[in-house]
Formats: C-alpha cells, sequence, structure tokens
C-alpha cells in the first residue's frame, strides 16, 4: 500500500531542517543575496550537520546509512523553504560524494569520498549546463575523444556551484553515442576557471564556467570505470532534488502571503475575504501538493533503482512551472510591495526563474 506520510525517522529529519532552516538561513538569505555572497560560518554549520557525510560508506569515514532520497528529497524542501540559494550551496558536495558513492569505482571511492568526511567544509561540482538557449543536458555540446587509455574533453559548462573552491568537477560529456562523466580536478592542464558569474536569481551562491580545452582525463577518472555509469539517472537524481528545494520555496511564498494578505486592508477590509485573493491562495496550495507528490515519486524512482528518467522529468518540468507561477502570484498579492527588495518576494520570485532553468547542480 502506498503511504502519503513520512515515516517517524522522516519527520525527524524533516523538523531538524526546518529548525536549522528558520535560524540559520533566513536570518542571512537577504544579506547573502545583496552581497552575492554566502558566509563562511554558514558552510561550517551545515558540515557539521552531516548532510553529505551521513549517508557515505564507513569505510571511507562517512555515517554509513543507507541512500535515501525520498528522505533527501523531504530535507531539501526544508532547506528551500529556508531559502533556495542557500539550500542549493549546502547540497553541492553531496551531488558530487553521492554521484561517486552510487557509480564509482573502487578507486574512485577509496580516493574521493574520505574529501567528504573531514571535520571542514570540502567543496566538488556537477558541471552540466551549458550556454546557450538550445542546452539539452542529454545531448551536450562537450566531448570526449579517447585516447590510448585516456579520454581528451573539452567544451563549454556554465552555472557551476562553488566552482571558486570546488576541488573536482564531475563533467558530463558526449562520448561517441553514449553520455559519460568524467572526473576533473581543478588544477588539469587546459581547464580555464572564470571569474564568478553575475546571474539574476541565486545570487549569493557563487558559480562559475568551465572551458575545458583539449583536457585530458585518464580511463580512471571516467566515473564508473571502463562500464561507465548511467548518466541519466544521475540528471533525474539532480532534477527531482532541484524540483524539492522549488517545492519548499513555494511552500515558503504561500506561508509569506496567507497572514499578509489577512492583515492588508483595501477598501475596508482585509484582501483574503476578497474573493480572487482566497481563490488565488487556495489554488497556490493545491498546486504546491501536487507538486511535492510529483517530487516525491521521482526520488522513490531513484531510491529503488528504476529508471526515473521519465517520473524526474515529468516532476522537474511541472515543478518549475508552477513555482514560477506561485512567485508569481505572491508578487500579485503583495502588490507594489511585491517590487521592494524589503520584502523577500522579488528574491524569492527571481530564485524561482533561476531554479526552474537549472540541471545538474545537487541531487537526492
Amino acid at each position: 500500500m502506498i503511504s502519503f506520510g513520512p515515516t517517524e525517522e522522516q519527520e525527524i529529519v524533516r523538523d531538524t531542517m526546518k529548525e536549522f532552516a528558520q535560524q540559520a538561513m533566513r536570518p542571512i538569505a537577504r544579506d547573502s543575496d545583496e552581497a552575492a555572497s554566502i558566509p563562511q560560518d554558514f558552510f561550517d554549520s551545515v558540515w557539521e550537520l552531516g548532510l553529505t557525510s551521513t549517508q557515505l560508506p564507513e569505510e571511507h569515514g562517512g555515517g554509513g546509512e543507507p541512500r535515501a532520497p525520498v528522505t533527501n528529497a523531504i530535507l531539501l524542501e526544508e532547506l528551500g523553504y529556508g531559502d533556495a540559494t542557500l539550500a542549493v550551496a549546502a547540497m553541492v558536495p553531496s551531488g558530487f560524494a553521492n554521484a561517486v558513492a552510487d557509480y564509482g569505482t573502487r578507486d574512485q571511492k577509496e580516493r574521493l569520498l574520505p574529501l567528504f568526511c573531514q571535520p571542514t567544509f570540502h567543496a566538488a561540482s556537477l558541471a552540466v549546463v551549458e550556454p546557450g538557449a538550445v542546452f539539452d543536458a542529454v545531448k551536450p555540446r562537450t566531448r570526449a575523444e579517447p585516447k590510448g587509455d585516456a579520454f581528451v574533453v573539452s567544451g563549454v559548462k556554465s552555472f557551476v556551484p562553488l566552482g571558486d573552491r570546488a576541488s573536482h568537477f564531475l563533467v558530463v560529456a558526449r562520448n561517441g553515442e553514449r553520455l559519460d562523466a568524467f572526473i576533473v580536478p581543478r588544477e588539469a592542464e587546459g581547464l580555464t576557471i572564470s571569474e564568478p558569474e553575475k546571474n539574476l536569481g541565486l545570487r549569493g551562491l557563487t558559480t562559475v564556467s568551465l572551458e575545458l580545452e583539449r583536457v585530458e582525463v585518464p580511463q580512471a577518472d571516467r566515473l564508473g570505470g571502463k562500464e561507465g555509469c548511467d548518466v541519466r539517472n544521475l540528471l533525474a537524481s539532480s532534477r527531482a532534488a532541484l524540483s524539492a528545494v522549488m517545492v519548499g520555496l513555494s511552500r515558503g511564498v504561500l506561508a509569506d502571503c496567507i497572514p499578509y494578505a489577512k492583515d492588508r486592508v483595501a477598501f475596508g477590509e482585509a484582501i483574503a475575504k476578497k474573493q480572487s485573493i482566497a481563490f488565488r491562495l487556495a489554488e497556490m496550495h493545491i498546486e504546491i501538493e501536487a507538486m511535492r507528490w510529483l517530487t516525491w515519486k521521482a526520488a522513490s524512482f531513484v531510491e529503488n533503482r528504476l529508471d526515473a528518467t521519465k517520473s524526474a522529468h515529468l516532476a522537474r518540468c511541472y515543478v518549475a512551472e508552477k513555482c514560477m507561477w506561485v512567485a508569481d502570484n505572491g508578487v500579485q498579492i503583495y502588490g507594489g510591495h511585491g517590487y521592494i527588495r524589503d520584502n523577500p518576494l522579488e528574491m524569492w520570485f527571481r530564485n524561482a526563474r533561476t531554479l526552474g532553468v537549472l540541471e545538474g547542480t545537487i541531487g537526492v
């Protein structure tokens, strides 16, 4: 029988993350957006929670808990409710580490996973997005050409999170007719890392572009080794994760709009009593519930090692559209106040727009 509620363990995780979001994320969200920078104290506090290391194998220094994408989706929703920018930043290392844990060879796990089980924050990033209006994650322009016991990788990646500090990048590229992912250290010859990009939303999250000019990657750094890995499922994991963050952001918009609509008086009564506003709030709530179920379904497919391509694609498409719709309605309910930087709506609106076009930054 399908369960539509969290387990006792998931409720504990949800409550813990909800408290963390309120205490450690909401107070610094606007300042991080204005400064286009996230304080190191936040990364330190995230690392102490063990969000990355908990589900890594004990033999590599991790907590040894089983991978739980549905639980991670619940966790990401709460972080997204706190602040989408900080949520993505907090989980960037997990996207890389989980990919290695799920698909990496024994050597890759032994070399890389201990980096994420140290007492201090360690960043490594997925490099999936490419510049251009017609970008397709499963048809990247970045190419990998076999060369003896190595590959020569060439192409350009954009919106690579925490690229200013990442020690490694997991670069998705076309290898003939198949998709592959390659582990590229930041000091690799032929790799050029740009200055921080200037983005519409998620401004606090430092992102960079990578230019790979015939970067030689040994066979040992092809994720999964000679067999490669299922990059499509890796992308599905990312889509489920980003969907969860967008659910949290949407929930935050609704939670902010309800008390505002009750307190804002126009023409002698609270605007919440106006039928158009009341119906709009009700529809926002309905859509958020639908967004959550689609996200959980995609995460459950990932968790059960099923082909999650379709479920994750459906979730991301629907959630991205409705998250933008919810954010826009939030701005409309606030009226002119929705455009003022003293209120969070304009920031959430920008973040929703940016999340809706992302691929491959984090994973469940």
